[in-house]
């Protein structure tokens, strides 16, 4: 018999390493796109309630199924509306960040106080005023948005404060557009519209520590191997007497922060009756709030804060959403 050809390409990528827990479950947003024309805040957040299927005409103009119906997994998002907490400012020092001043709104709610103590003489017009002053100066101007999970179905009653850039115009434009918008609540239709793109940053599951089968998907080995057969098959040579990192070896699996491009919103909506299943969804609840269809799965478990974000990568799609000509409302196992 002739020799047969051996295929056996690398297990795991390692784009992502190191694999070890995430630091923060809200995730972290690393880089906001410029892109902006009007002055505009670049991002916003919601929870993760489950997944559904729809049925719509295929929209895209590529596809072999143009115009015909199509089926698709979609996940919803609850994505209550969230709260203009404060306006920070930042000058650029030796290529860097350091804020550079912050004035916080008067109408902070109660529950504020679970994440931060606060003063009952603070002065939020004086503030105001003195972060106006300091324009000239300021590199980028941010928000920090505060979620309100008490309208949602978590069962969660420490809010996260999350930092999301404002870009587009000047400084002195951004600040005029924010100014109005502290201490009010923003809506996600205020920020994406159905049938655009967006970028979803959140963690993955966790799963503990885990072996180099279920961690980088190597194959398990013959029965009549020796010693073991869901391990790798050698760690390396003799000399050098050293493994290399990229070796599948067990460890952290899961608990990642991941980010996913380009996930188009199918639907923005408001009647919650339309996307909840008899008795609720699994480990959720009720929908409570304006929600998100998206399209495709995204990570994270349910309940868990996923941070949306303006595309970095855009991509063309067509500038309406598809019609949604049926939405799966069965009860979810």
């Amino acid at each position: 018999m002739g020799h047969r050809k051996q295929s056996a390409p690398r297990h795991g990528s390692l784009s992502y390493r190191p694999r070890k827990r995430a630091r923060y479950v809200t995730g972290r947003v690393r880089h906001w796109p410029s892109h902006a024309a009007e002055p505009r805040i670049l991002g916003f957040a919601g929870f993760k309630v489950g997944m559904t299927h729809v049925v719509f005409a295929e929209d895209k103009p590529t596809s072999p199924l143009l115009g015909r119906e199509v089926s698709r997994a979609v996940t919803i998002l609850d994505t209550p509306p969230m709260l203009v907490a404060s306006i920070r400012g930042y000058r650029r020092v030796n290529e860097a960040l350091r804020a550079a001043g912050e004035c916080w709104a008067s109408n902070l709610p109660k529950e504020f106080k679970r994440v931060l103590s606060w003063p009952d003489d603070y002065d939020a017009k004086a503030a105001l005023e003195k972060l106006s002053g300091s324009l000239d100066g300021l590199a980028e101007l941010r928000v920090r948005l505060l979620a309100q999970p008490r309208l949602a179905s978590t069962g969660q009653k420490k809010p996260e404060v999350l930092e999301v850039a404002v870009a587009g115009g000047s400084i002195k434009d951004q600040f005029e557009y924010v100014k109005k918008l502290l201490g009010q609540e923003i809506r996600v239709r205020d920020i994406f519209q159905a049938g655009q793109l967006l970028d979803v940053i959140g963690v993955t599951k966790g799963k503990g520590w885990q072996g180099v089968v279920k961690r980088f998907h190597i194959p398990i080995l013959s029965r009549k191997t020796r010693k073991r057969t869901r391990a790798v098959g050698t760690l390396g040579p003799w000399h050098p007497s050293r493994i290399s990192y990229t070796v599948a070896r067990a460890g952290q699996t899961g608990f990642h922060q991941r980010t996913e491009y380009n996930k188009r919103i199918l639907k923005i909506g408001e009647k919650t009756d339309a996307v909840t299943p008899a008795g609720g969804f699994p480990h959720y609840g009720v929908v409570r709030s304006d929600f998100l269809l998206l399209d495709g799965s995204i990570q994270g478990s349910t309940k868990r804060l996923i941070r949306l974000r303006v595309p970095a990568r855009p991509k063309p799609v067509p500038d309406k959403a598809p019609e949604l000509i049926y939405v799966s409302t069965t009860a979810k196992k």
